[in-house]
C-alpha cells in the first residue's frame, strides 16, 4: 500500500505527556504549551482529562486550562473523559472531541479498573451517546495493543475484539496504542490489521511509546500500511501511570523530522516545535527527550 502524502499528528503532550509528572505544572504553563504547539502548526491537541483529581492530580486544573486557551480556527482541542460525570464537566469547557480508552488486555483492565474489557467498553456507551447528542466526535484509544505489564504479549485478536466493541457503541475513531512501548514493527502491523477489520484508514491511528526505542520504527511500519494519523508528544513527554518503566510517547519533533525526510506533509514548523519542546522541558528542569530536538538545539548553539 502506498504511503500517505500527508499526515495528521495529534500532540498529546499537554495531557498524556504531563499527567504523570509528580510536581504540579501550573495551568498557565500548560496553556502556554498549547499556544506554542498551535503556533508551530499542530491542528489537533489533546489538552487535558476530566478524571478524578484523586487519581490524576496533575489534571485537576482541567477547566482552568481549557478556559485559558486562545483558540485558533481549524484546531481541534480534545479531552479525555472516562465516565459520564467527567463528560458533563468537560462539556462545559467546549471541547471539540471526546476521548475514551479501553485495554486490549483483560489483566490490565481487571487490575486497573476492576472490570472486564467488555464491561469497560459498555461503561463508555452513555458517554458516546451524550457526546454525539452534543455533536462531539469520539475517539477511542485501545491501550496495551501489543504488550501488557501484567500478561506480556497481547494477541492481535484482542485488539480486533476491542475495536469491534468500540464500533458497536459508536466510537468514531480508534487509536491503536503500544502503551508500554514493547511493540516492534511486525507486531504493530498485526495489531493495526486487526483494528482495520472494523475501521477504515481514515478512522484509525497509531500511538507508540518509545520504551525500547521502537516508536519511529513502528510509526514507519504503520505508514507503510497507509495509516496517516498518529499521536505524538512534544519533547517525548509522558509515560503510563499504570505501567512501570514505560517511557514517553514518540517525540513529535522526531516524527516530524522523519516525515519531512520522506516528503510527507504535516503542516508543522519544526523550529517552532523544537521551541515548544524546549519551553516545557526547561520548566520541568530537564532536556527534551527527542533526538531531533537535541540535535537541532545543539546545532543552534554551535
Amino acid at each position: 500500500m502506498a504511503k500517505p502524502t500527508t499526515v495528521r499528528l495529534v500532540d498529546v503532550g499537554p495531557r498524556d505527556g504531563l499527567q504523570n509528572e509528580k510536581a504540579p505544572v501550573p495551568a498557565a504553563v500548560k496553556v502556554e504549551l498549547v499556544h506554542r504547539l498551535q503556533a508551530a502548526g499542530l491542528k489537533h491537541i489533546e489538552v487535558t482529562s476530566f478524571v478524578s483529581p484523586k487519581w490524576v492530580p496533575q489534571m485537576a486544573d482541567n477547566a482552568e486550562v481549557m478556559a485559558g486557551i486562545a483558540r485558533q480556527p481549524g484546531v481541534t482541542y480534545s479531552v479525555l473523559t472516562p465516565n459520564l460525570q467527567g463528560f458533563e464537566a468537560a462539556k462545559a469547557t467546549r471541547p471539540d472531541q471526546i476521548v475514551v480508552f479501553g485495554a486490549a488486555s483483560e489483566a490490565f483492565s481487571q487490575r486497573n479498573i476492576n472490570c472486564s474489557i467488555a464491561e469497560s467498553i459498555e461503561r463508555f456507551r452513555p458517554v458516546v451517546e451524550a457526546a454525539h447528542a452534543a455533536q462531539l466526535p469520539v475517539r477511542g484509544a485501545i491501550s496495551c495493543s501489543v504488550g501488557c505489564p501484567y500478561e506480556g504479549e497481547v494477541a492481535p485478536e484482542r485488539v480486533g475484539y476491542v475495536a469491534r466493541l468500540m464500533k458497536e457503541i459508536g466510537v468514531d475513531d480508534v487509536y491503536v496504542a503500544d502503551t508500554i512501548g514493547t511493540g516492534t514493527p511486525h507486531k504493530v502491523q498485526a495489531a493495526m490489521a486487526a483494528a482495520l477489520a472494523h475501521y477504515d484508514l481514515d478512522h484509525i491511528a497509531g500511538h507508540f511509546h518509545d520504551t525500547y526505542g521502537q516508536a519511529l520504527a513502528n510509526t514507519l511500519a504503520a505508514l507503510e500500511m497507509g495509516v496517516w494519523q498518529f499521536d505524538t508528544s512534544v519533547a517525548g513527554l509522558g509515560g503510563c501511570p499504570y505501567a512501570k518503566g514505560a517511557t514517553g510517547n514518540a517525540a513529535t519533533e522526531d516524527v516530524v523530522y522523519l516525515l519531512q525526510g520522506m516528503g510527507i506533509d504535516t503542516g508543522i514548523d519544526l523550529d517552532k516545535l523544537v521551541d515548544a519542546g524546549a519551553y516545557i522541558s526547561d520548566f520541568l528542569g530537564r532536556k527534551p527527550n527527542s533526538r531531533a530536538a537535541t540535535a537541532l538545539l545543539n546545532k543552534r548553539q554551535a
